[in-house]
């Protein structure tokens, strides 16, 4: 477990990223075979994009809740996400077509979401007391201390 900071950060950024969150939803647990597939796609994904920061990927973290599981991934730009999920030759593409066979039965075992945030300096708040300095936006882009002009989240917004 990474040890926390003891004092108050909050995330750096200095450039618009993209925040980006990907999940699946089981809806039927018993028909295995319709969302395992999905689920264990996911972790070659993440392994591939960590070992290529060229294609603009920053960092990842995995939440569970109930039936939903949601990557929250931050990314350089959405050109550098599109690029990504479009090509062939990377490891998402094969995995989104076999997925959408898999859907197209009609069963709805499965369910997939995904949303697209951008975010740019000046638009963004952020606190982090206590955290492990690898996490949320200021683990993707580096974080600051909460100094005399940034007590507030109003402040800390720009």
């Amino acid at each position: 477990m990474a040890k926390h900071i003891p004092v108050r950060t909050m995330a750096d950024v200095k450039e618009p990223l993209v925040l980006f969150l990907i999940g699946m939803r089981i809806n039927t647990f018993w028909r295995v075979w319709e969302w395992l597939p999905s689920f264990l796609a996911m972790g070659p994904m993440i392994v591939e994009l960590y070992k290529n920061p060229e294609l603009g990927f920053l960092s990842a973290r995995t939440e569970m809740a109930g039936r939903t599981i949601t990557v929250i991934q931050y990314w350089k730009s959405f050109e550098a996400l599109e690029a990504y999920a479009a090509n062939a030759e990377r490891k998402h593409r094969p995995a989104w077509t076999a997925f959408y066979k898999r859907a197209t039965s009609g069963t709805g075992a499965v369910g997939i979401y995904h949303e697209t945030y951008v975010i740019r300096p000046g638009e963004v708040e952020s606190l982090y007391v206590d955290m492990p300095s690898g996490f949320g936006l200021g683990g993707a882009v580096g974080s600051v201390p909460v100094g005399p002009r940034t007590e507030s989240a109003r402040e800390r917004k720009g």
